[in-house]
């Protein structure tokens, strides 16, 4: 191959592989060094290096200058001093001297050689191009087309490479054929032995998100923030959003007029049903939003479990709970609380379960009752078993002798009654953020009145 020959391969191969033109210089070079060193052998000190005025590749061998004889010299690793000097006139015994050679010729086998090698190059060089083109892209939503079925995932053509799309990232009920269009979510770009492989997603909350962001240019512009979303793919969607600005509205704007756009999003992914819900920093508030459209009676509260209990009229219960549970758990995974549906008539009978049972308590009255209860203590054996700072918490018994009393008198009644199973609730109750205050004034009062009139009467 001649010089022209050579640089016309050079940049023709660059151009239509879009790979640098150092990245197929070196793999050239890399050639041809393992041809010379099969003929000058293991130990021979060879450099090869692309001449750009020449076009060529000029191959130099490395020896060493020694005054000796002729036939003594190790012609592969040695020069004599005299010689050395027709190339460098300045050459020194114990220098190395790089001295041009010939490349040599290539056999059958050499040139199988050199070309698996270019050819690795190659791939390799490509393989690079693509992970960095797609590494930045992770995030985002990219089309391809269904090719194959390759070990249970769909093999989607982006054009340069391939992506995987697995069984358990495509929604329930979606069926490709070989030539569809395919759109999602590219959730990871991993860098194997294979070359990058990339992996997308139908089903992954962020995938939802993105489809919003495409939708909706309030979204784009910082505007709305979508603060949270989960999904069951295919079924439904709670989606929570945030306006920064006052005239913005959050829900309205991502519903679009007539439902434009939030249809537009459901039409994508197959008619999976999207609540838009609008974001709340106040816990209560949020979980009454998240549980629409069931109306909420009553939250009962205990944030040292992060949990919520939520009262609803025997009506609603199966509108809050939604089919199958899928309201209330995709509530409970948007908001980050542990919710407990129950009926106004079931919450009752347990109520008055739980009274009766901590009224059997020596010196308990109903109000005290009522107070311990608020507490989150529901049996007499449950306060028997507490620590003196938590029952210190319930409003009467803060000093720390009266909560001693407490729980001893506690522990008798557990021993002597039968205690009648009442499910756990170990929630404080906690209305609405207006409420609180005053209700706690006035069981508090109560409570004074109390035991004033029991030490009166002791």
């Amino acid at each position: 191959m001649n010089a022209t020959e050579l640089t016309r391969v050079i940049e023709s191969v660059g151009k239509d592989r879009g790979i640098k033109r150092e990245i197929i210089i070196s793999a050239l070079e890399q050639a041809v060094l393992m041809a010379a060193q099969k003929k000058y052998g293991p130990n021979a000190v060879l450099e090869a290096h692309y001449n750009t005025d020449s076009g060529e590749i000029d191959l130099f061998l490395f020896k060493k200058v020694v005054e000796s004889e002729p036939e003594m010299l190790e012609e592969s690793e040695e020069i004599d001093i005299q010689e050395a000097r027709k190339f460098d006139p300045e050459a020194q015994i114990g220098d190395e001297l790089g001295v041009r050679v010939e490349i040599p010729d290539f056999g059958r086998i050499d040139a199988q050689t050199a070309k698996q090698v270019i050819f690795q190059k190659v791939r390799d060089a490509e393989r690079e191009l693509i992970y960095n083109d797609y590494i930045h892209r992770k995030g985002e939503i990219i089309t391809g087309i269904a090719r194959r079925i390759e070990r249970g995932a769909l093999v989607i053509d982006l054009g340069k490479t391939d992506a995987l799309l697995p069984r358990s990232e495509i929604i329930a009920g979606e069926q490709f054929r070989p030539g569809d269009r395919v759109q999602a979510y590219l959730s990871d770009v991993a860098l194997g032995s294979r070359g990058p492989q990339l992996y997308l997603s139908r089903t992954s909350p962020k995938y939802l998100m993105k489809l919003f962001e495409i939708e909706v240019p309030e979204i784009r512009e910082g505007i709305i923030e979508i603060k949270n979303c989960v999904r069951e793919p295919g079924a439904r969607a709670k989606i929570a959003v945030i306006s920064r600005d006052r005239d913005v509205d959050p829900v309205g704007a991502c519903v679009g007029m007539k439902g434009i756009r939030v249809q537009a999003v459901i039409q994508e992914l197959k008619g999976e049903k999207i609540d838009i819900i609008p974001w709340s920093d106040n816990p209560v508030i949020f979980v009454r939003s998240a549980l629409a459209p069931a109306e909420i009676s009553q939250v009962r509260i205990d944030e040292r479990t992060n949990t919520m209990e939520i009262m609803v009229e025997d009506d609603q219960l199966s509108l809050a709970i939604g089919r199958k549970g899928q309201n209330v758990r995709l509530a409970s995974q948007l908001t980050g609380w542990k919710l407990d549906i129950i009926s106004k008539s079931k919450l009752q009978k347990r109520t008055q379960d739980a009274l009766a049972a901590l009224q059997q308590i020596e010196g308990v009255s109903e109000t005290l009752a009522q107070a311990i209860y608020q507490s989150g203590f529901l049996l007499p054996r449950q306060v028997a078993q507490a620590g003196l700072a938590d029952l210190m918490k319930i409003p009467g018994y803060e000093a720390e002798d009266t909560a001693q009393v407490l729980k001893s008198r506690a522990a008798v009644a557990a021993t002597q009654m039968v205690e009648a199973p009442v499910a756990p609730l170990e929630l404080p109750v906690a209305a609405g953020p207006q409420e609180k205050v005053g209700a706690k004034a006035a069981a508090n009062q109560r409570l004074k009145a109390a035991l004033k009139e029991q030490g009166e009467t002791e």
